[in-house]
């Protein structure tokens, strides 16, 4: 192989092997970001089994589920647990008037 030929495979190769680093480190911060987001859910989801343990004691969890809803979750079963954002939901409010319960705001 002549000298010209190392020289511009040499470059081809560092070119490459500076592409392999760039994708390599999209995915290092895309898993950093993925474990921020599990701890996050798993966070939630510990507190959510709280609310539900704490609900099949009792009043048959009727007021826990009140404070869930009050708190921007949805306790209707389509969408058990996930945030309302700040929206009202006719089917949890409707769960609730039946229970003699009234949801805030």
């Amino acid at each position: 192989m002549s000298n010209n030929l190392q020289v511009e495979a040499g470059g081809m190769l560092t070119v490459a092997l500076a592409e392999v680093e760039g994708q390599l480190n999209e995915v290092i911060k895309e898993v950093r970001r993925l474990r921020t987001k599990v701890r996050f859910l798993e966070e939630e989801n510990k507190r959510l089994r709280t609310v539900i343990v704490s609900a099949e004691q009792g009043d048959g969890g009727h007021s826990q589920l009140l404070q869930l809803y009050n708190e921007g979750f949805h306790i209707c079963p389509p969408h058990f647990a996930r945030v309302r954002g700040g929206e009202g939901c006719l089917f949890c409010e409707s769960f609730l008037e039946k229970k003699g319960l009234k949801p805030n705001g």
